[in-house]
């Protein structure tokens, strides 16, 4: 019989690549979105589309019920007023959908730094969702703890357009662990196919590649004709004043400047360097770069 998968997230960045995979791979695979407009794609791809909201826990049980395995993921929401008590909420759905549906194996999407019960900010939910889950005693769960994702450096691109250089309150020589979704979306693949002890909980991290902030901007300067492009530290003060600046929420500016910080001291990555992924993921930022270059020429 096809091992049946329930995918969360929609056809976003990790479970697009993921729902492909698993279809390919024989698996049958139902994809769970927000959005009714989605199910013509989903169903494109050879998977099933569940069309319900995250809030609703009736939904997700009905949906995780008969299935073999369930990956969970939180997506993010900037537009709530208090980001982790968003993670907490959904969080606490998926694990009521997961008791009275009788799911047995889970992969739960968290994030490096989860590890953590403070100074993480917005990271602060994986932390307690994590915990959350491991509560579910006959439940095998994977928590995948992906490193910084390539894409964040996007966000970048305004201020090189405008200042031409790099700035934020993490930096120069701090060493960053960069992952690609592509690279997420293998490893969970990976981890689906594994065979688990009961009960059991697990972590696994996620990496592409590992350089410094400076490196990443002398890539990325040289994909977009700005070969001197150097990557600027400033204060936390400055940092959150610049975020302020823009019209973010003080909470979530709070939280983002905070996790930043943690970038910079190191704590974020402290068990990461511990327990590293057997391999790299294949994605490295000389590939990224040309996404990247692609996306200024857009902007």
């Amino acid at each position: 019989k096809k091992m049946k998968v329930i995918v969360t997230g929609s056809l976003g960045n990790i479970s697009k690549p993921l729902t492909k995979e698993l279809v390919q791979k024989g698996y049958k695979v139902t994809v769970v979105s927000s959005q009714s407009e989605r199910q013509k794609e989903i169903e494109a791809l050879g998977a099933t589309a569940a069309i319900g909201k995250l809030e609703d826990v009736n939904f997700l049980t009905t949906t995780f019920t008969g299935a073999d395995i369930v990956y969970c993921m939180i997506p993010p929401n900037y537009g709530v007023p208090d980001a982790v008590a968003y993670y907490q909420t959904i969080g606490a759905n998926y694990v009521e959908a997961i008791k009275k549906s009788g799911v047995k194996r889970v992969i739960n999407l968290s994030s490096y730094g989860a590890h953590l019960d403070k100074g993480t900010g917005i990271i602060l939910g994986c932390y307690y969702v994590e915990n959350m889950f491991n509560k579910l005693s006959d439940v095998s769960v994977t928590h995948m703890r992906p490193c910084y994702f390539y894409y964040n450096l996007n966000s970048f691109i305004g201020i090189i357009k405008e200042k031409g250089i790099m700035v934020s309150n993490y930096g120069g020589e701090d060493k960053i662990i960069l992952v690609s979704p592509i690279d997420i979306a293998d490893a969970i693949a990976d981890e689906i196919s594994s065979t688990p002890t009961v009960g059991n909980k697990k972590v696994r991290y996620v990496a592409s590649d590992e350089r410094t902030a400076n490196e990443i901007a002398s890539v990325l300067g040289a994909a977009i004709g700005k070969p001197d492009l150097k990557w600027i530290i400033v204060s936390n003060e400055q940092m959150q004043s610049e975020l302020e600046a823009k019209g973010m929420p003080k909470k979530l500016v709070a939280d983002v400047v905070e996790l930043y910080a943690g970038i910079h001291s190191g704590i974020l990555s402290q068990d990461y360097i511990l327990n590293k992924p057997v391999e790299m993921g294949k994605v490295k930022i000389n590939d990224f770069a040309k996404e990247f270059a692609a996306a200024y020429q857009k902007h």
